[in-house]
């Protein structure tokens, strides 16, 4: 029993010093150092072994210039402890916080030669010491000793970070890949870090440096790990068929299929480089690999073809289709590839019937899973709406949500029927299946059943004969069939007609995007400007500062006006989607040179 009330009190001792403690603490931030110091120093008193005590009585000290009282407090503890370093480090910074410079670099040389001679097993604590004020050539140098006196210990960390903020880049990328060589799984952390130094133009100074780096090793040691490296780096750069011979190279010595070439072409693809692309997949459709890789290659190059391509070339493009048909036939392993044919079909050539027969026979002729079967029957649907036969397309997407349910398809396959059910002015119906996905798993299918959500709730409440929003919807219909000059015509109807009303900015943002697509920058870029001249301090604000920033960089050449734009959504608006790629671009064009 008497022990157990022992552990008890001492609990509860335990307990009452951690809370004086963080009482002290609030008080050194609000200012209040009177009040600081005197529960300090009844911790101090009561426990003078504890670091962080002595540390919190000198501060309170110093915060009230009561500089001689901490440095007697300071120097008593090292004439008790004469090889703790840590200690002369802070008389060193206490003696630099009154301008006494040369009396602090004294005891900062004797700390470091105090760890040289009898502390090298607290490298860390004394060199985090060191760091919290920022004497990083002394904490640097602790890093590199205690690596070399410890051969298990690793600080590459640590000494990355410091050589990146000295401008020493060539040491800290060496600090960081000797890092990935004892810890691989650290890749995405490190190269996160690295995008803070490296840029899209291969001639910055850091690209160099981490380039000649990545050989200078790889020549050393043919470490799988470089290839990896320097293929991120000309992803980076955009230089993609640089990076392709080294994905080929990780390829050739590594068993897990060509996985990542295609996803470098993926990236080429995204980058509207198609023919790095079609040269990246033409590799793996010549290599020896199973038949599913050489359909994703098939399937991702002719749908960038597709998105790419105009009405001329249309032709070529149904005969790449037939070819590869021909070679893996129209079977439950070409499923994607079918599909994706009869979307170029409707959508791109009106051939809409030709499409839906197709499909049709594909769920005839095959013996497809509930997956395949549905996603076949997703894209009959999308093409009835393209044809505006809205109550059959609501049959197919229901089979789907009935046939799937709680799967991605399912709810994707309900957020259509709110849009087909929204594009036919049913806007009641299609508010009751949005309400239901706005809770989705999918945070994408989420984001946009928000969206459209807000669009038919807020426009119903300013006008009950929903005018405006019928006309929106029909608006909305005619870009998804890709009519967009008249989409654009039906916009303008809104613009004029319902001047002042919450759908005007909506409807300028919509308008804007079709400019950008049709080719007609001037007239997307003024769209942009009404949005922020007239709806500042709207939802859609942080839309209108990047597309127009995006323009002024990429179209119209105003780089000075695309870094004003980014720099307020990165000091103004901070929980915008667009928030890290603003931040991106604008280093970016500011050029940001590393010392």
């Amino acid at each position: 029993m008497r022990l157990i009330l022992f552990y008890v009190t001492l609990f509860m001792t335990f307990l009452a010093a951690g809370q004086s403690e963080q009482l002290a603490k609030n008080y050194i931030q609000q200012g209040q150092y009177e009040k600081a110091l005197s529960i300090y120093q009844k911790l101090y008193t009561r426990n003078p072994g504890r670091i962080n005590y002595l540390l919190g009585l000198v501060a309170s000290h110093q915060q009230l210039e009561q500089f001689d009282e901490a440095a007697q407090i300071l120097t008593k503890k090292i004439e008790q402890s004469p090889y703790n370093a840590q200690l002369l480090v802070e008389l060193g910074h206490h003696y630099d916080i009154q301008g006494k410079s040369a009396q602090a670099r004294t005891y900062y040389d004797k700390a470091l030669e105090t760890y040289k001679n009898n502390d090298a097993n607290h490298a860390y604590s004394l060199a985090q010491t060191f760091e919290k004020y920022n004497l990083l050539d002394e904490a640097a140098l602790v890093y590199e000793k205690g690596m070399l006196d410890n051969p298990r210990a690793n600080f590459n960390v640590q000494l990355a970070k410091i050589y990146g903020e000295q401008g020493k880049l060539e040491k800290m990328f060496d600090s960081y890949l000797s890092l990935l060589q004892l810890q691989p799984n650290y890749s995405s952390i490190v190269q996160r870090n690295f995008s803070d130094y490296i840029q899209e133009d291969p001639l910055n100074k850091a690209n160099t440096i981490f380039k000649k780096l990545l050989i200078k090793r790889l020549q050393q040691n043919p470490d799988i790990l470089y290839n990896e490296m320097l293929s991120w780096l000309f992803v980076q750069q955009k230089e993609f068929k640089k990076a392709f011979i080294h994905e080929k190279a990780i390829y050739k010595r590594n068993d897990s299929g060509p996985h990542g070439i295609i996803d470098l072409a993926r990236i080429a693809i995204s980058e509207k480089d198609i023919k790095s692309a079609t040269e990246i997949l033409d590799y793996v459709l010549e290599t020896p690999v199973s038949n599913d890789m050489k359909l994703t290659a098939h399937k991702i190059i002719l749908k960038a073809k597709v998105d790419q391509a105009n009405k001329k070339e249309y032709k070529s493009i149904v005969e790449q289709y037939q070819t590869v048909f021909e070679t893996y036939g129209k079977s439950r392993e070409t499923i994607g590839l079918q599909v994706d044919y009869a979307h170029f079909l409707a959508f791109n050539m009106d051939r809409k019937q030709e499409a839906i027969t197709f499909l049709k026979e594909l769920l005839d002729r095959e013996r497809l899973s509930r997956f395949q079967s549905s996603r076949v029957k997703m894209k009959i649907a999308d093409i009835l709406v393209l044809d505006q036969k809205f109550n059959q397309a609501l049959i197919y997407y229901t089979q789907v949500q009935n046939a799937l349910k709680n799967n991605f398809l399912a709810q994707d396959a309900r957020y259509k029927v709110a849009k087909t059910s929204y594009y036919k002015g049913d806007f009641a119906w299609a508010q009751t299946q949005l309400d239901v996905l706005k809770s989705s798993s999918s945070q994408l299918i989420a984001n946009d059943a928000m969206e459209l959500s807000l669009i038919i709730s807020d426009n119903s409440q300013e006008d009950s004969t929903q005018t405006a929003l019928k006309i929106f919807a029909k608006a909305d219909l005619l870009a998804f069939q890709n009519k967009n000059e008249d989409a654009i015509a039906a916009y303008d109807q809104i613009l004029t007609q319902h001047k002042g009303e919450k759908i005007e900015d909506e409807a300028f943002l919509r308008q804007a995007k079709l400019y950008e697509k049709l080719e007609q920058y001037e007239k997307a870029k003024v769209n942009y400007l009404k949005i922020i001249e007239f709806y500042g301090d709207d939802i859609l604000i942080d839309d209108a500062y990047y597309h127009l920033a995006a323009l002024y960089t990429n179209q119209l050449e105003q780089p000075e006006k695309a870094k004003e734009l980014y720099e307020k959504i990165i000091f103004n608006h901070a929980d915008s989607i667009y928030f890290v790629e603003a931040r991106k671009k604008y280093r970016t064009l500011r050029g940001d040179a590393i010392n």
